[in-house]
Parts: structure tokens; C-alpha cells; sequence
């Protein structure tokens, strides 16, 4: 063959492309060093050659006499492309050529090239769709990019190739490329304009090659606005956690609940007694005679005190809201609903106590679904379908007779056992008169406090319209009033009966007929009054004051020593 000569055979072996030849027959008659080390034909063996042969179908070639050009071609994850070429000899065919190009390092650059291309198109997109103002410059400080806001802004369409001193004013661009250090919130002018900006040095190897630079804010008043902003967000988000806190952590223990008489003490003890437990609580009592107080104090003194503790007013919250509080809900789950979802006050009491104030005011149709978290001890969020196991103790809280309610179909019956299994009463105020002595000089301090205002005490007559009256509000209603006989307060620091409101102190001898005294007690008690009323609003003159009650001044003397009556009464 003609190609097998000396000449040609020169030539193929020293072809870094691979050469594989067959003659008319198909037995190989050329296979270079290229085809021996990437085929691995290190040692020829005839039919591993042959099998090679049969495998890229060189024989075809003799059969058709017809070239085969540009085929893609991979061996041992190597891509080559392959052309298949017949020899001819007097229009006779005499032989085929194999010649394999590796392809594999070109196809890969390519790749890298195009994939660059595309992120290039993807990074300058985004600094165009954010307007941001970025440059970049290589080793010489020649520019090799910049964003469409920053062309605008120095009013030059076309500053790449050219080198950043020339283009940007005040820059220090090319300082960063000598030094190679970087430098954040440094202020640039440019045209007038302050702005801060900020120069990072590109390194490879640890030779710097390049630099980006950032306006990072376009005017120095961005920068005091922002700063004023986070400010700001930090202040609330104080508050928030604070306030979260708040709602989370119980404020009262046992030490806060105030009071000496019997019926107190009792609830106290049983109340103690309960917390150790971790069975459901029931709490009922007139509103305002401390419920919640009560509440507080038992998750603090039961093993869950280091676990939250979350309250929710039934009766504050819309029925159609009061499931998704509860229990939460799911992304989606209706129209206005949180990114992500949200907890309700199930998961957030998990691991501690949940208080459910105003549990008679609770729909029916929420009644059950909390039966449910009773007896089964998980939940589903609205709009989900993952069951959440949870671990709370429920203390439920009432003003209402649940029994009642339970007769009238306005309660289940299983759930009021369910909560019902260890009930704790709360005696209302009038049931405890006793304790408002010490309730009302703790309660002032309390109030004075709150008011930033000085008060010395409240008189002992004071005291005893106090006790005289039924307190359908309770402690809470208590609060009010002495609340309201602090403002009143102007140079007397001491809360008379004068600061009360007139429904307390409007029938006088009515605080006396409790007091189950004698007659003559009683009447000594009301003149002992009147005297020191009438003196105390005529400035102690007892010459006027003994005409106003029609009796001598020798005898007024004698009354006012009897009843040991002086200023600071």
C-alpha cells in the first residue's frame, strides 16, 4: 500500500492525533504511538486490535467506499472526534484511515467559557435590576467592567478599556491593586456627591490580579438614615422580646397573694398542694378576685416553672380567629396567612403551662377540638395535616357557673370534667373583709409607684368605708378606687373618705351595721365622726365648729379628748 511506505509511516507516527490503518482486507496495517497509548495498545495484541476495529466499524468504510467525517467518539470517558477516510489506488480501494482528535480539554473549555458568559450575563442583570454601582478592574487597573448604574451616575457609556483614574474621580482603585488591602465605608466625592464607598482586592495564589469596587450607599445622609432606621428596628425589637417575655414567663408567685383570713389561707394551701400535681385546674371566682394571679403562682410553684407560660382570653378573641390562635395554621391556609405559618398557643405552652381565662366564654364548636388536645395530647395547625404531639398543663379559669352552662347546653359535660378535676374556688372580696385592710395599703404602694406620686397612707376611717362596702369588682375594683384617691391627692398625702367615690361613702351608718356593735356604740361612733369632719373643714376652729353643731366649746373639748381626736387623726 501506498501508504504504508516509508514517508508516510514517518509522518502518522509522529501525528499527535491517533492513527489506526486497515488494508483491502481489514487487517491493520498502521497504529501509531498516539492510537497505542490512548487505546492501550501498549503491546499490540492482533485481536484486541481487532476487536478495536470492529468497535469504531472501520470495516464499513471498505465496504462503501464512502468517507465518514466529524463523528463524536468516546473511549474511558474520553471524547474524541473520529473521521473515517478510504484509500484508493487506481479508483480501487486499498485500505481505510482511522484518525482520532481529542476533543475532551477544548469541549470542557468551551463549556467554562459559555457557563462565564452566562454568569456574567446573570451578574450584570442583577446589578442593572438592582442599580447597583459596581466596577471592576484588572492587575493594571484597566476596567474591565462596570454596572449600568455606575455608568449613568459618571455619564460614561463606554469606560472599559480604560483605566480608572481616567474614568472615576477620587477613586484609589489602583491604590488597592498595590497594596492589597481592602477598605470598607470609605467616603469617595464624585461630581459633588459624597458617597461611602468600599474597594476589595481580587486575589489568586496570592497575587492580587484584580479589584472590585462598590458604592455601598450614594450619599453619606443615606447612611445617617439607615443608621437611624436600624436604630430604630434595634429599639423594637427590644420592646418585642420584651414583651414576649412578658407573655411567656409567669409575673406572680404564692409571696404575691395577699392576705390573713381563713378563707384564703385555705385556698392557698390547696392551691400550693396542687401545683406539685400535673393535673388540669379549674379556677372559679367572681372577676377581679384574682384568677390569673392564682394561675401564675401554681406554674411557678409546679415542676414546670422553668417551661413557658402562655395565657389566652377566650372571650377576647373572635370565634372565627380563636382556632388559628390555639392552634395555629399552615402557610396557605387562608387568604392573609403568614409566609411559613404560625405556632398557636398550643405549641407555644409545649413543655410548660397554658392558661385558658374565660373558658365558659369558649364556642361550642372549639369546645370540642379541645377535647381532643385533652384526651389525645397532640394537635393539628389549620390548613395542615401533621398531627404535633405537645405536653401542657391546662389551668382553665372562670367567672361563670360552669355547671350552669352544662344544664343550659351552653358547655360540654365532658370537658367540664375534663378540666374540672381538681377545681379551686376564689373567695370574693366581701367574703374576706378582713383582708382588705392589708390588700389596700399593699395595693397603694403598688399604685403610687405606677403614678410616680407620694402618698403617706390612708386614714383608719377610710379604711372602714372600705370595709363596709360589698366590692362587686373585687380586688380588681379596689385598685380602681384607691387608683382614683391617689389622683385626687393634692398637698394631704393621706387618703380620707372625702377622695372616695360616693357610692362608698354615701350611707354612713351602713359601715356601722356590719359591725353588729350596740346602739350606743354605734352612735358614739357616727358623732366621733361628724366632730372630726366638721373640724377637719373648718381648719380646727372650734369656736366656729361648736357653733355649727349647737353645743358649747367646753363641751366640744370634752369630746375631742374623749375620742382623742387631733390633726393627724
Amino acid at each position: 500500500m501506498e501508504f504504508t511506505n516509508s514517508y508516510v509511516s514517518k509522518v502518522f507516527k509522529n501525528m499527535t492525533d491517533a492513527v489506526i490503518g486497515i488494508d483491502k482486507l481489514g487487517n491493520v496495517v498502521i497504529i501509531n504511538e498516539a492510537a497505542k497509548k490512548i487505546f492501550g495498545f501498549e503491546t499490540v495484541k492482533k485481536k484486541k486490535v481487532e476487536d478495536f476495529i470492529l468497535s469504531i466499524k472501520l470495516n464499513i468504510v471498505l465496504e462503501t467506499g464512502k468517507e465518514e467525517l466529524e463523528n463524536n467518539f468516546i473511549y474511558n470517558g474520553r471524547k474524541f472526534v473520529l473521521n473515517k477516510i478510504p484509500v484508493f489506488k487506481d479508483k480501487k480501494i486499498e485500505g481505510a484511515i482511522a484518525l482520532f482528535r481529542e476533543v475532551t480539554d477544548y469541549s470542557k473549555l468551551i463549556k467554562i467559557i459559555e457557563e462565564d458568559k452566562v454568569h456574567l450575563e446573570i451578574l450584570n442583570t442583577i446589578l442593572d435590576v438592582l442599580n447597583e454601582r459596581v466596577v471592576v478592574v484588572d492587575e493594571k487597573g484597566i476596567i474591565t467592567m462596570m454596572s449600568k448604574a455606575y455608568k449613568e451616575f459618571i455619564n460614561n457609556p463606554n469606560p472599559e478599556g480604560k483605566h480608572v483614574t481616567e474614568v472615576i474621580e477620587n477613586t484609589r482603585m489602583h491604590i488597592i491593586l498595590k497594596t492589597g488591602v481592602m477598605e470598607i465605608g470609605e467616603i469617595q466625592e464624585v461630581q459633588g456627591n459624597k458617597m461611602v464607598a468600599m474597594r476589595i482586592p481580587i486575589k489568586k495564589n496570592g497575587k492580587v490580579i484584580g479589584a472590585v469596587g462598590k458604592v455601598m450607599f450614594k450619599d453619606v445622609s443615606d447612611l445617617v438614615t439607615l443608621t437611624n432606621k436600624v436604630n430604630r428596628l434595634e429599639q423594637e425589637l427590644e420592646y418585642y422580646k420584651s414583651e414576649l417575655n412578658k407573655e411567656r414567663t409567669t409575673k406572680y408567685s404564692f409571696k404575691d397573694i395577699i392576705g390573713r383570713s381563713a378563707s384564703i389561707q385555705a385556698v392557698k394551701e390547696l392551691a400550693m398542694k396542687v401545683a406539685k400535681t400535673d393535673s388540669n385546674i379549674l379556677i372559679t371566682g367572681e372577676s377581679g378576685t384574682g384568677k390569673e394571679l392564682f394561675a401564675h403562682a401554681i406554674h411557678n410553684a409546679s415542676k414546670r416553672y422553668l417551661g413557658p407560660f402562655i395565657r389566652i382570653n377566650c372571650a377576647a378573641i373572635p370565634e372565627e380567629l380563636l382556632e388559628s390562635e390555639l392552634f395555629g395554621y399552615e402557610e396557605g391556609a387562608f387568604t392573609g396567612a403568614r409566609k411559613g405559618g404560625r405556632k398557636g398557643k398550643f405549641e407555644l405552652a409545649n413543655g410548660g403551662t397554658i392558661l385558658l381565662d374565660e373558658i365558659g366564654d369558649m364556642p361550642i364548636r372549639m369546645q370540642a377540638k379541645l377535647l381532643r388536645v385533652l384526651q389525645e395530647k397532640e394537635i393539628e395547625r389549620l390548613g395542615g395535616n401533621i398531627v404535633r404531639n405537645i405536653d401542657i398543663r391546662i389551668i382553665a379559669s372562670t367567672n361563670k357557673n360552669l355547671e350552669m352552662l352544662v344544664k343550659q347546653g351552653l358547655f360540654r359535660e365532658d370537658l367540664y370534667f375534663r378540666l374540672n378535676v381538681m377545681p379551686i374556688k376564689i373567695p370574693s372580696l366581701r367574703e374576706r373583709k378582713e383582708d382588705i385592710s392589708i390588700l389596700t395599703k399593699k395595693l397603694l404602694v403598688k399604685v403610687s409607684n405606677r403614678l410616680g406620686k407620694y402618698v403617706e397612707g390612708i386614714s383608719n376611717d377610710a379604711i372602714k368605708y372600705l370595709e363596709s362596702y360589698d366590692w362587686p369588682g373585687n380586688i380588681r375594683e379596689l385598685e380602681n378606687v384607691i387608683e382614683r384617691a391617689v389622683n385626687l391627692l393634692d398637698a394631704d398625702l393621706i387618703i380620707k373618705p372625702e377622695h372616695l367615690p360616693e357610692k362608698i361613702t354615701k350611707n354612713k351608718a351602713k359601715k356601722y351595721i356590719y359591725e353588729k356593735k350596740s346602739l350606743k356604740n354605734m352612735i358614739e361612733e357616727i358623732e366621733k365622726e361628724i366632730i372630726l369632719e366638721c373640724l377637719e373643714k373648718n381648719d380646727w376652729n372650734k369656736n366656729k365648729v361648736a357653733k355649727i353643731l349647737g353645743i358649747s366649746r367646753v363641751g366640744l373639748y370634752k369630746k375631742i379628748e374623749r375620742y382623742n381626736l387631733n390633726k393627724a387623726h
